[in-house]
């Protein structure tokens, strides 16, 4: 933990590859299970994982004296909104295109800067902001002259998760000043599966289903529902949170990019998701176009 605190580039790199991962395994797991039903799992195993770490002191947990009202906001943002966007989203988009719409997190980062008593963007940043967007509107309507589906539900359910991701990036920021990242994680993950759980047992019973609360136990879930459970959820948000407590919001939401070539690539290699010449021009569309806003911004504390 004091190696990924020395080094919180490393941190960045790392939890964005385990969750560019994340789409790939939630698409499989979208054939058995429902979206929320997924999410509880993955919460239910994450704390479950957490708790055992924390009452084999192998993690400390302190709450003591601590505003919880600063954590508890980030827990809204992240898990709670950004995976009922995100989904759901992926019901309806690849999980390619879903990790290259995740790579606009650090243009939302941007955006809503000012709304936070930050920096304005500027002339360059909107420049380069635009050429984001139109990365993603450029993909879009490329599908639509060869006769692919546009689900403008789909991409307005990630879009939606990428506001829900940016604002967590924003307010765990102000949480890190009174928590550490250990904290800030098992918040999130109690949030998570106390949520998610308390939803998904409800549509069971709507459904008079709730026997299938067990799917759990089916053995293609399994693997998927480890790594989203404990590897991404634990693993991955741990890693966040320490690059958040020790990088600006805008460099470490640049990680994003590396989660969006994985993910791309895992959708290709194990999905077999067509990966065309106009996604790899607006892949690289929304790329130059954040990395450019993050080049020119100017100096400040975000």
């Amino acid at each position: 933990m004091n190696y990924f605190s020395r080094h919180p580039h490393v941190a960045g790199i790392l939890f964005a590859s385990i969750f560019g991962l994340t789409f790939m395994f939630t698409k499989v797991l979208l054939e058995d299970v429902t979206p929320v039903g997924i999410i509880a799992y993955r919460f239910t195993l994450a704390i479950v994982t957490m708790e055992g770490l924390r009452r084999t002191k192998l993690i400390k947990v302190s709450f003591k004296h601590k505003p919880l009202s600063a954590v508890l906001l980030v827990a809204v943002f992240q898990p709670v909104l950004y995976f009922l966007f995100e989904t759901t989203g992926i019901q309806y988009v690849s999980s390619s295109e879903a990790g290259m719409m995740i790579a606009l997190i650090p243009i939302v980062v941007a955006i809503l800067s000012p709304f936070f008593g930050r920096e304005r963007p500027n002339l360059f940043q909107v420049g380069f902001i635009g050429l984001s967007v139109s990365g993603v509107l450029f993909i879009n309507l490329m599908k639509s002259n060869i006769g692919e589906e546009i689900s403008f539900l789909g991409i307005g359910l990630v879009f939606m998760a990428v506001v829900s991701a940016a604002l967590f990036n924003m307010f765990s920021r102000r949480a890190r000043e009174a928590f550490q990242p250990v904290d800030i994680t098992y918040v999130m993950m109690l949030t998570g599966a106390v949520v998610f759980n308390t939803i998904y047992i409800v549509q069971l019973l709507l459904d008079q289903n709730i026997a299938g609360y067990v799917t759990l136990l089916q053995g293609q879930t399994v693997l998927p529902l480890l790594y989203l459970g404990v590897v991404a959820s634990v693993g991955g948000f741990f890693l966040v949170n320490t690059s958040l407590s020790k990088l600006p919001a805008h460099v470490s939401s640049v990680y994003a990019n590396v989660a969006t070539i994985v993910a791309v690539i895992a959708g290709a290699v194990f999905l077999n998701e067509s990966i065309l010449w106009f996604h790899w021009i607006g892949a690289a569309m929304i790329v130059t176009g954040v990395y450019g806003t993050n080049r020119f911004r100017r100096r400040s504390t975000v």
